[in-house]
């Protein structure tokens, strides 16, 4: 069996620990100590998140889209495939040293979607983004950390936090929509947003995508405001 290889790490600005990024053969995973926070095998859930959000906002001229964590890549893009050619989609990603496997060793895993003329990768905390106008986003899509239950920085948990989820809906356009990713279900997570004025929605996407059998299912929040 091939061996895991360990490519690189990098510390979490504010967070507990650092992540690695591991190799076997073509797959690579990204993980938190003994947490594996993403796999490029599995890609359904993340690509749902984007495919979920546009069909909130579709047909709406000019889409201005925030994505809060690069990861590897998979909702941008599955974003990029839907989305139209007048479309603005912000990248923010806290980890510098996540855009640089991005163009570095997984380059192949990301293909040319960092180059598209809609995108926009922006280094830095997506709540910065978020707070910086209001009405600015027709759709915000957030898969940081391991959802609302903050398992890499502290900080990401006032992102999902009442505050942060009113601050999201006020740099929402009317009607625009607040995707959340997550590991898990989390009641407490629906219920606040609730009260922060979201209609709220919840879908289950699998890990391994349509059509394949078994394997972990991921919760997705569309919060519309």
């Amino acid at each position: 069996m091939i061996p895991w290889i360990v490519l690189d790490t990098a510390k979490v600005p504010g967070g507990r620990d650092e992540l690695r990024l591991k190799q076997r053969g073509s797959e690579f995973s990204i993980m938190l100590g003994s947490n594996e926070l993403m796999n490029s095998r599995l890609s359904g859930s993340e690509e749902a998140l984007a495919s979920l959000s546009w069909e909130k906002i579709k047909g709406r001229p000019k889409p201005k889209m925030l994505i809060g964590g690069l990861g590897m890549g998979f909702t941008l893009r599955a974003a990029l495939k839907e989305l139209p050619a007048d479309a603005q989609i912000t990248v923010a990603e806290l980890v510098p040293a996540v855009v640089a496997w991005a163009r570095g060793p997984m380059a192949e895993v990301y293909g040319d979607c960092l180059s598209d003329p809609r995108v926009t990768i922006e280094e830095g905390d997506v709540a910065d983004f978020i707070n910086a106008r209001p009405k600015a986003w027709d759709a915000i899509l957030l898969d940081v950390d391991n959802g609302p239950e903050a398992l890499t920085r502290d900080e990401n948990d006032q992102i999902y936090a009442s505050r942060g989820l009113r601050a999201a809906k006020t740099a929402l356009t009317p009607g625009g929509v607040l995707s959340v990713w997550s590991s898990a279900p989390d009641p407490k997570f629906t219920r606040r947003l609730q009260a922060s004025g979201f209609a709220v929605e919840e879908a289950r996407a699998k890990a391994n995508g349509r059509g394949k059998g078994g394997g972990a299912r991921h919760m997705i929040w569309l919060a519309t405001a």
